[in-house]
């Protein structure tokens, strides 16, 4: 493991302060710089660039943002216990680690970070328990392209394998693919064993890269959003029928009308419509008939 600065071992920064991983917050902790270094590279170049990090913990990640040259690291962290250990990061760094402590789903994390100091992006070894609710949470904004130009997260390897499915791989194919690769193009950068945390999940994790698309197909993001439920939510139906009962705007939505004006057959399933076919219900079902 090689040193990126002068600042204590992370496994003795853990035991000083006693912070033994917590479950119930999602927590898995990376120890290997040289990993976390990796990570932080593969987020692209820094000099310049705020990055908005989401549970730090010990600080392993944001030692690694900060030894890469990133203008500014904002942590967000929910865990009172972690820090002091940041703070002495931030020590360490001065004047370019701000830690706030809160709940990320909580927090509008377009408020921290300053367009006119320059870009800004999400790095984060995200806790499992709320990746999925997050990243939705980054996707679903009215302004678009969004106040960050690029995430690099870590999920549950099938979690990435969800993000960047198309309906050629249908277990993995879903409403996380779909809004997306609407907004985003995404690819899987590696894997992470699991032998790399402590405690060492079961599972596989991967490091997923989304950069914004500038010019995503034109649509009705809460549309989108609706119709991308109910067609999921119930996947072994036809279209026809999980359609049934949507609502947009508070509006009904007549299933076989929506399909006919998006020119797709209702006995078609979720997983057999590709992105564009989203856009087009999204389109129609945010129209009025007639």
């Amino acid at each position: 493991m090689s040193a990126i600065d002068d600042l204590p071992p992370l496994r003795d920064v853990v035991e000083r302060f006693d912070l033994a991983a917590k479950k119930s917050l999602g927590q898995n902790f990376l120890y290997d710089l040289n990993l976390t270094g990796k990570i932080a590279r593969a987020a692209g170049p820094l000099e310049g660039v705020t990055v908005i990090e989401i549970g730090p913990g010990p600080g392993g990640l944001t030692r690694a943002l900060l030894a890469n040259g990133a203008a500014r690291v904002i942590a967000v962290e929910r865990d009172p216990r972690c820090l002091p250990a940041l703070a002495e990061i931030a020590a360490h760094y001065p004047g370019r680690l701000e830690v706030i402590e809160g709940d990320a789903l909580e927090t509008d994390l377009s408020k921290l970070a300053d367009p006119h100091v320059g870009p800004a992006r999400i790095v984060a070894n995200l806790p499992y328990n709320v990746g999925t609710a997050l990243l939705t949470q980054w996707l679903d904004t009215e302004i678009w392209p969004p106040w960050f130009d690029r995430l690099t997260l870590m999920f549950q390897r099938e979690v990435a394998e969800r993000i960047v499915a198309t309906p050629g791989e249908r277990v993995d194919y879903g409403r996380l693919g779909v809004l997306c690769g609407w907004r985003t193009k995404a690819r899987i950068l590696f894997d992470v064993p699991p032998s790399a945390f402590t405690p060492p999940p079961k599972v596989t994790s991967s490091v997923v890269e989304l950069v914004p698309r500038q010019m995503p197909e034109n649509c009705d993001r809460r549309a989108l959003f609706l119709v991308t439920q109910a067609a999921f939510g119930q996947r072994r139906k036809m279209l026809r029928q999980s359609l049934k009962g949507l609502s947009v705007g508070g509006r009904a939505v007549d299933a076989n009308a929506l399909l006919e004006r998006a020119g797709i057959e209702g006995t078609k399933r979720a997983e057999e419509i590709d992105i564009s076919g989203f856009v087009r219900l999204a389109r129609a079902a945010s129209e009025p008939a007639g």
